[in-house]
This record gives C-alpha cells, sequence and structure tokens, in this order.
C-alpha cells in the first residue's frame, strides 16, 4: 500500500510541476517537485520490478538536481 500511495504522489508531483513550467516557466519549485515525483515513482517502479521505469526516473531525479542545482547558482549571480 505505501509503495502505491508514493507512486499516485509521485505521478501527482509529477503533473503538477509540469503544469508550473507551463504556466510560469522554470522555477526552484519545478525542479523540486519533478526531484519529488521522480522519487516517489521510483519507490513504486522498484517495488514492482519495473526497471525501464525504475532507469527513467532515476534520470529524471538527477536532472531535476541539476537544475535545482543550476537555478541557485542563478540566484547566487543575481545577488
Amino acid at each position: 500500500m505505501l509503495y502505491e500511495v508514493a507512486g499516485w504522489l509521485g505521478a501527482a508531483c509529477v503533473l503538477a510541476a509540469y503544469g508550473i513550467v507551463t504556466r510560469y516557466g522554470t522555477s526552484r519549485g519545478y525542479h523540486l517537485l519533478n526531484l519529488l515525483g521522480a522519487a516517489g515513482l521510483l519507490v513504486n517502479a522498484l517495488h514492482h520490478r519495473a526497471f525501464p521505469s525504475t532507469f527513467v526516473n532515476v534520470v529524471w531525479a538527477m536532472i531535476a538536481l541539476w537544475g535545482l542545482r543550476l537555478t541557485a547558482r542563478r540566484a547566487a549571480g543575481a545577488q
């Protein structure tokens, strides 16, 4: 049950992030939602031994971390 909840919450986070980036552009919140979404979907995919989905969500999380790093650098440079 916990794995299913993690998967559904992860899916909701990824969809919310997509809505945010579509409406407002990229932001720290967008990258955080993507990271949380990837983590939730990753937990679910690992539990179900869905290795292609596991791979996609590991890469998705790495891209979200990279985006957070870029966002932090840009914010530090703007001050």
